[in-house]
């Protein structure tokens, strides 16, 4: 019998990655990466420009459109203590868009680096925005788990919160590649689709794709959509407990189109995922769409799916049924898209209900998101895994990327 999701053991997903196989910059060119296609069992090494000819012709990809912000800030109080302010998501106003739109104060759940040298007061920093000199200030409020509320005002209204972050912030590179921010990770470590502003981590698998690969999707007349999930900080969260029943997903913030939602039903409700990223979100989307069919009325809490949800909930509607019902959700409220968020974890036991092909980068051992691939392809992950170690592929935020197929 099956080991049930809740009781699986982290170590079972451990494998050993040395230090020298993680990719520290990106390649000059990022389609000249290479790819391991696998499908059904069997394994074959590609580069990254010939994806295109490896999908099933006509076929539907889903691509997640967040840009990763520069969400850094360093602050010196008058002490010399250096104090990190790492902006995770916001609070007040909540919604990403308006938070980036204030001109005198928004608040942000933040990491704080030097904590102990923060105990009370505010902080202050000078800049030039726009050509206007401000004053920055950051006041730190309550904590909440090993996250912080804070506060920040600014004495200029011709200056938004978007502005400041462009000008003073650092683009937060992973923690596993040890190194600096440069200023050419602000273009390498953001797709060339990014759009909407709200990541703290890039969606890496898309990091590979260029206007030529793009051209070659629509020769052989692939549709591409776009989603978005922004990713938080989250996403780097060893699991640190023995089994993962212990390890709480963070929240994720997702925004779909009524076009998009409606694209996946023309296409039957299957569609090929880039990134660990579309797949939460495409995946999240069944578990939505069946909380509506039940409940029209339900509300924006309700809507939020739950870490174990998948693995709990009995309802067993159509994927193209829970489609339908979050379009005549967003029908009966006015609305164009459905924002909602996420805590899935995706792991072996789970039935994949949308996503029938994932590109992917190489993860991290013992991580969520090796049990998302565990999930998909069941054990043939360690296949995988000792291929690319022998085969010289690149691992990580930066590295080389493959494409899973079932069948």
């Amino acid at each position: 019998m099956k080991q049930a999701p809740k009781h699986i053991k982290i170590s079972d997903y451990n494998y050993c990655l040395p230090d020298e196989r993680i990719a520290k910059y990106p390649l000059p060119q990022r389609d000249r990466s290479k790819l391991l296609i696998y499908r059904g069992g069997d394994i074959q090494e590609e580069v990254f420009s010939s994806l295109p000819q490896y999908l099933p012709e006509g076929s539907l990809m889903i691509f997640n459109n967040t840009k990763v912000i520069q969400a850094r800030l360093h602050f010196r109080k008058e002490t010399g203590a250096l104090i990190e302010v790492f902006c995770l998501e916001p609070i007040s106003p909540n919604d990403y868009v308006l938070n980036f739109q204030q001109t005198h104060r928004a608040a942000w759940l933040c990491m704080i680096g030097n904590l102990k040298k923060w105990k009370e007061g505010k902080l202050y920093k000078q800049i030039t925005v726009k050509g206007y000199e401000i004053t920055l200030t950051a006041t730190r409020g309550e904590s909440r788990g090993t996250s912080h509320w804070v506060d920040f005002s600014w004495d200029n209204t011709a200056v938004t919160f978007a502005d400041i972050l462009e000008v003073f912030g650092e683009l937060p590179i992973p923690p596993y590649l040890n190194r600096e921010t440069q200023d050419s990770d602000k273009e390498t470590y953001q797709t060339v689709y990014s759009k909407i502003k709200g990541s703290v981590a890039a969606p890496t698998a898309g990091l590979h794709f260029t206007p030529e690969v793009f051209n070659s999707l629509k020769a052989r007349h692939i549709e591409c959509e776009e989603l978005t999930l922004h990713v938080g900080a989250g996403t780097f969260k060893p699991v640190k407990s023995e089994e993962i029943e212990g390890h709480e997903m963070h929240t994720e913030y997702i925004s779909v189109s009524k076009d998009t939602i409606k694209k996946l039903i023309a296409y039957n409700g299957e569609a090929i995922a880039v990134g660990t990223t579309s797949v939460r979100t495409l995946e999240s989307l069944y578990y939505i769409g069946s909380t509506l069919y039940q409940n029209q009325e339900a509300g924006e809490e309700e809507l939020h799916v739950k870490q174990w949800q998948p693995y709990e909930q009995l309802v067993n509607i159509s994927v193209v049924e829970a489609l339908q019902s979050i379009v005549a959700y967003l029908d009966a409220h006015g609305m164009e898209t459905l924002h909602s968020s996420t805590q899935i974890i995706i792991a072996p036991g789970y039935q994949y209900k949308i996503v029938k092909g994932i590109v992917t980068n190489f993860h991290q051992p013992q991580s969520t998101l090796l049990l998302l691939v565990s999930a998909f392809i069941g054990d043939d992950w360690h296949k995988v895994y000792k291929y690319a170690l022998e085969h010289d592929f690149r691992f990580l935020s930066y590295g080389d990327s493959s494409l899973l197929m079932n069948g």
